[in-house]
């Protein structure tokens, strides 16, 4: 009997989801930082064995949104809600369980499976406060399953995959056995540039940030790659160049490295910055962006 089934991940911003998909996959999935908003579409990763497939999803942080850019960013995380077969609710020891109450009362509501993840239990020194929150969980969710995790540490990770699997519904598989992810090789260029973006540039500079693909030409031993940096003003623009386009040529380095590290090939990337004025407020450029905006 063959098994299958959607893993959807969800949960406030900063919690460690894209962590705990990278883990729980085996491969480096989601890009991740430090900086709340990282992730900004929904993601699967997917893991298959003989008898079984398992399609993660990661998703953006629930938050309320400020622009139209977070309300798609909203909604990636709400349709996961829709279509899982498993949900796991990503929270950690330092948010507070209240926090957010709305999307949770959604989670409550649920009919499937529901394993609570409490992330990052290696900051913890006191196991009476790992106590508590689990006995806190349980009363905000008591249908569902509690897991205290470090998905940095892969601790307890063994146990969570176990419960994955037996709750997994008698299915075919989904996608090919051989697949990996849903999505093309393009987007995982973006991803990557992005993340070098993240780490590179502080304050709100990231966020004003989109990475689009104009070429993408693949030889037997090389990737020629053109990507432009969309960003909102050009004080921006000035910024994500740096003095003597110092600071772009740092991210151009950076995002090299791990694109050919990603494609086991010789990588030429060309990197060029445009303004395209209030973007994350444009539903046809949201869209344009792959954005979904319904």
């Amino acid at each position: 009997m063959h098994k299958a089934g959607f893993v959807n991940i969800v949960g406030n911003p900063n919690v460690g989801k894209s962590t705990l998909m990278n883990s729980l996959v085996g491969e480096r999935i989601s890009i991740i930082t430090s900086k709340a908003q990282t992730t900004r579409h929904r993601i699967m990763g997917i893991v298959n064995t003989d008898d079984m497939q398992i399609v993660y999803s990661d998703t953006p942080g629930v938050l309320s949104p400020n622009y139209k850019l977070q309300e798609s960013m909203l909604n990636f995380s709400q349709s996961a809600l829709k279509d899982a077969d498993i949900l796991l609710y990503v929270t950690d020891v330092v948010e507070s369980p209240e926090k957010n109450k709305a999307f949770l009362e959604k989670v409550a509501a649920q009919t499937i499976p529901v394993l609570v993840v409490i992330n990052k239990i290696d900051l913890l020194k006191d196991q009476q406060v790992l106590e508590q929150l689990v006995a806190h969980w349980s009363e905000l969710l008591p249908n569902a399953e509690i897991i205290p995790v470090s998905a940095q540490y892969k601790f307890n990770l063994d146990y969570l995959l176990k419960r994955i699997e037996t709750l997994l519904p008698p299915s075919p598989p989904f996608f090919e056995k051989d697949a990996l992810t849903d999505k093309p090789a393009r987007f995982f260029v973006t991803e990557i540039i992005r993340e070098k973006i993240l780490l590179t540039y502080e304050k709100e500079i990231p966020y004003a940030v989109e990475v689009v693909i104009e070429q993408f030409r693949e030889e037997e031993n090389s990737i020629h790659i053109m990507a432009v940096i969309y960003v909102e003003r050009d004080s921006q623009k000035g910024i994500i160049i740096g003095k003597g386009g110092s600071a772009l040529k740092r991210v151009g380095t950076l995002a090299r490295k791990d694109i050919e590290a990603f494609f086991q090939k010789h990588v030429y990337l060309e990197l060029y910055v445009k303004v395209e004025k209030d973007w994350r407020n444009k539903e046809n450029k949201l869209k344009s962006f792959g954005y979904k905006l319904d």
